[in-house]
């Protein structure tokens, strides 16, 4: 099995920058696709922004133009480069994997424990 641990998430006033970082315990088989989802109190968990196996990325439309997701490959690491931050992209912020962990398993979503972003106005 793979863990994913993310890291990063912390206080910042509005206008502010956090990069977060999501790093798997080892190398995946395969990988479909990877993602930053958030999920703020009593609302749904939302995708933030997608990376495809391919290098395609795809945002929601709240977080165009100020966040960049990337991948380092070699680090088994994923990121999240955060700009402009706004008080309503306070949230849990988690990462996740759609892929599978060995040759013999099935596609699964893999998912982090989540890292706290908050934005003060």
């Amino acid at each position: 099995q793979v863990q994913l641990v993310e890291s990063g998430g912390g206080l910042v006033q509005a206008g502010g920058s956090l990069r977060l970082s999501c790093a798997a315990s080892r190398t995946f088989f395969s990988i479909n696709a990877m993602g930053w989802y958030r999920q703020a109190p009593g609302k749904q968990r939302e995708l933030v922004a997608l990376i495809t196996s391919g290098g395609i990325t795809n945002y929601a439309d709240s977080g165009k133009g100020r966040f960049t997701i990337s991948r380092d490959n070699a680090k088994n690491t994923m990121y999240l480069q955060m700009n402009s931050l706004k008080p309503e992209d306070t949230a849990l912020y988690y990462c996740n994997v759609k892929g599978t962990s060995d040759r013999y398993s099935t596609i699964a979503d893999y998912w982090g424990q989540g890292t706290q972003v908050t934005v003060s106005s």
